[in-house]
C-alpha cells in the first residue's frame, strides 16, 4: 500500500528516522509503515557534520536509491529547501521520485538552511514557497508521491504568521502540513483545530529540541497524522559508538562489551546473508 492510501486511513503513521540502507534495513524489521530519510542524519553519519546546509541533492538521492533498492518500506525523504529555486525543486521531485521517494518533505528556509531546532534560521517569502509547492507539484511523474510543505516561521516570525504561511502552502496544493517546532502543547492543539479537517498534518520529535515530546500515540490522539522521529538512531548511535571505542581504548578487546552487540553470526542474521547466498544459488 502507498503512503498515500495509508494516509487514507484512520490509523496512525510513525515513521523511524534512517540515514543509509543499513539502519532503514534494521529499522524496516520493525513492522515501522514508513521510514524519514533525515537529512541532518546523512549529515551527521556521512560527512560528520551539523545539519547546516552541507549536504547536496545528489548525495541525498544516491542515498535514497541505495535505501529503495534494499527495503520495500515507504519512504518520506527531507528535501531540504530544494537547493535552490523553483527549478532546482523540481529536478529534485524528478531526482528523487525516480529514487524511490514516496514523499517529498520541502522547507521554506533560505540557504543555507539549517536543523530546525537550531536557531539563526532564516527564510523565504511566503509567496517564493507557494512558488516552489506548485512546482513540486507539477514536476510530480505519480499522484501517489506525496508533497509535504514545512515552514520555519514560528522561530523567525512567531506562531501566527506561521499558520498563516501553512494555510497558503495547502492552497498551493501541498497534500501534508508540517509546521515546525512549535513551543507548546497549546500551539501544537491550535495547528490540530486549524488544519487537521482539511489536510494531514506531520509531528516531529526530537529529543532536546523546541517541541514538548510526546509519544506518537498522545499526537495521533491530538489530531497529527504521521509523526516522525528523524535523529533519534544518530543520537542512540552516537552514545553507543562512543561507549564502544571508549571499552575497546580501555580494554584493548571487545569482550567486555560483548553483551551489548552483535556476535559476526549475529550480523549476519540482520543483514540475511543466507537468504542471500541461497538466492544466488538459483543462478549456478
Amino acid at each position: 500500500m502507498s503512503l498515500k492510501q495509508l494516509l487514507t486511513q484512520k490509523e496512525l503513521i510513525v515513521a523511524a528516522g534512517v540515514y543509509d540502507a543499513f539502519s532503514a534495513l534494521v529499522a524496516s524489521q520493525h513492522d515501522f509503515k514508513a521510514l524519514y530519510v533525515s537529512g541532518a542524519g546523512i549529515a551527521y553519519t556521512r560527512l560528520g557534520r551539523p545539519d547546516i546546509g552541507l549536504v547536496s541533492m545528489t548525495e541525498v538521492a544516491e542515498t535514497v536509491a541505495l535505501i529503495s533498492d534494499r527495503v520495500d518500506t515507504p519512504l518520506v525523504v527531507d528535501a531540504d529547501n530544494g537547493y535552490g529555486n523553483a527549478l532546482n525543486v523540481q529536478r529534485c521531485v524528478r531526482y528523487f521520485e525516480r529514487a524511490g521517494a514516496q514523499a517529498l518533505q520541502f522547507e521554506d528556509q533560505s540557504m543555507p538552511k539549517r536543523c530546525g531546532h537550531l536557531q539563526g534560521k532564516t527564510i523565504i517569502s511566503a509567496q517564493e514557497m507557494v512558488g516552489k509547492i506548485k512546482a513540486a507539484v507539477d514536476a510530480r511523474q505519480s499522484e501517489n508521491l506525496l508533497i509535504i510543505a514545512r515552514t520555519d516561521a514560528i522561530a523567525v516570525d512567531g506562531y501566527e504568521a506561521a499558520l498563516e504561511r501553512a494555510a497558503q502552502y495547502k492552497e498551493a496544493g501541498a497534500d501534508v502540513l508540517f509546521i515546525e517546532a512549535p513551543r507548546t502543547i497549546e500551539q501544537m492543539k491550535g495547528i490540530v483545530d486549524r488544519f487537521s479537517a482539511d489536510i494531514p498534518l506531520l509531528a516531529n520529535m526530537v529529543e532536546g529540541g523546541h517541541t514538548p515530546l510526546h509519544s506518537a500515540h498522545e499526537l495521533h490522539q491530538m489530531g497529527f497524522k504521521l509523526v516522525i522521529f528523524p535523529g533519534g538512531i544518530v543520537r542512540a548511535l552516537a552514545k553507543t559508538a562512543n561507549d564502544y571505542y571508549s571499552s575497546l581504548s580501555m580494554h584493548a578487546s571487545n569482550q567486555p562489551f560483548m553483551d551489548h552487540m552483535y556476535d559476526f553470526t549475529g550480523l549476519n542474521q540482520v543483514l540475511g546473508t543466507q537468504q542471500l547466498l541461497d538466492s544466488a544459488n538459483k543462478y549456478v
